[in-house]
């Protein structure tokens, strides 16, 4: 990973309902073929995230997220901090995101900056495919994603051309 300046992990299980946002976006962005950008798919491993951001100056993690009260599709760009207890914001996974970070910061092997695009999901049924408020917030998690991206890579007039069905 050390010759990219940024890596984009979707984080998620395709075959858990609205859990697989994560994925969809990362399948988006990858299709772009942004140079200097790496794309990642992660079940959420803590140790997987921390190979996986190591040494890069930018990691930008998609998750769906669970709310109470949730509103399904909206999007938050939040800091780890905000996913731990107590704001009522929880990643999918039994250990993910936020357990990642102390690890990291332990080992020395965090990036120069971590944010969390998070997708308010509906359901983590199993099964496959998203629900419709999720689905359509795709290409709006794309978008974010890419707002994140220019901040340390060129991206010239990049319009993500994001095919409703496959983010179904």
């Amino acid at each position: 990973m050390t010759a990219s300046r940024a890596v984009v992990i979707g984080v998620g299980n395709e075959f858990r309902g609205d859990d697989g946002i994560g994925l969809t976006v990362a399948f988006q962005i990858e299709r772009l073929g942004l140079p200097g950008v790496v794309v990642a798919r992660s079940e959420g491993d803590p140790t997987e995230l921390l190979d996986i951001w190591t040494g890069v100056g930018l990691a930008v993690v998609v998750d769906a997220v669970r709310r109470d009260p949730a509103t399904a599709g909206r999007i938050r760009r939040v800091g780890v901090d905000a996913l731990r207890g107590g704001s009522g914001n929880t990643g999918s996974h039994a250990l993910s995101i936020p357990e990642a970070v102390p690890l990291g910061r332990a080992l020395d092997r965090v990036p120069g900056e971590l944010v969390v695009v998070a997708v308010e999901a509906d359901c983590f049924d199993f099964g496959v495919g998203l629900c419709e408020p999720v689905a359509a917030a795709v290409p709006r998690a794309v978008e974010a994603v890419l707002t994140e991206l220019r901040h340390v890579v060129r991206i010239d007039d990049v319009t993500p051309g994001v095919n409703e069905d496959e983010a179904r």
